[in-house]
């Protein structure tokens, strides 16, 4: 397999002329699907921490949050511009697509990653502020630069960033890291690894074409189905988690073991169709299900936090 050489790409950081992107193409930067995800858990975590914060204070660091997701999203794009070229998925992105150029692409995200982490230091905390810098650092250099080109692992490992949100909530209105936050970062952090190869034994063909070693690519799909249904069940069963520390009742523990179940069920069906049906549904089925599972989860400890 062929993987893509960053050495030999042209960043247009020197060569390409500057290119103004609409309004809409800058937003689009910002990935502002994955930005509602993150915001959203880190106002579950902020919700959740046994101290209330200030309205103020949590409107300023949930929009600190979001900028800054928005910023590491847009620093992924800059770099990983070469093989979203190459993906149909991705290809109509403002780089690839030559909207945005490299270096807006650069600048814009490193301007906003600077300044989300600073007024988030300066007007909520340091601690929150450098769980932040630190999850902009993992999803950019660790993941997008490293990890995804590297190992089929890249989503393990990786998915560290994209659970930290939670954590940082918590942390804004506390000032401190607990287990009961670690707790929520767990159960995304094993979340993204059957989202992710869901997605991807439906889309293997172009990450095979893009040379980014996911699990599907380069361990095939049988091994990629028998991992999503282990990780379905462990992250089933730490969907409990929070009603057997005492975080939240047993009313949420009902409704993640539905939810669970459900995840499991058709993380099955995922492993035991296979291949035999070319339209990969089981596989897209659970894919669709995995996104509409972790926000209905955090509904549910959203309610458990206001009401408690």
């Amino acid at each position: 397999m062929a993987y893509v050489d960053r050495r030999h790409i042209d960043t247009g950081l020197t060569t390409s002329p500057a290119v103004a992107g609409e309004v809409s193409d800058y937003i689009a930067l910002l990935k502002p699907r994955v930005m509602s995800l993150v915001v959203f858990t880190a106002f579950v975590g902020m919700v959740m921490a046994p101290v209330g914060v200030h309205p103020v204070i949590g409107l300023t660091a949930l929009l600190c949050i979001a900028v800054g997701a928005g910023a590491a999203g847009a620093l992924n794009m800059w770099y990983d511009a070469d093989i979203d070229g190459i993906m149909r998925r991705t290809q109509m992105r403002p780089v690839p697509a030559g909207r945005i150029g490299a270096g807006e692409a650069l600048a814009f995200g490193m301007i906003l990653s600077v300044g989300s982490v600073a007024v988030l230091g300066v007007l909520v905390n340091w601690l929150a502020a450098a769980l932040l810098a630190f999850t902009i650092f993992f999803y950019v250099v660790v993941y997008t630069m490293w990890l995804k080109r590297l190992t089929p692992q890249n989503i393990v490992i990786g998915g560290a960033a994209g659970a930290l949100p939670p954590v940082i909530g918590w942390a804004s209105a506390t000032g401190s890291v607990s287990a009961e936050s670690l707790v929520l970062f767990l159960i995304i952090f094993l979340w993204t690894p059957p989202h992710f190869w869901a997605l991807s034994l439906y889309k293997v063909g172009d990450y095979a074409k893009a040379g980014v070693p996911m699990l599907p690519v380069v361990a095939g799909p049988a091994a990629t189905r028998r991992q999503i249904l282990v990780y379905s069940l462990v992250l089933a069963v730490s969907g409990l988690l929070p009603t057997v520390i005492g975080m939240a009742t047993i009313t949420y523990g009902l409704v993640a073991s539905f939810l669970g179940g459900i995840f499991v069920v058709l993380a099955w069906r995922v492993y035991q169709i296979g291949d035999a049906d070319p339209q990969m549904r089981p596989a897209r089925h659970l894919f669709s299900y995995s996104l509409l599972y972790l926000f209905l989860l955090f509904v549910a400890l959203l309610v458990e936090g206001s009401v408690s």
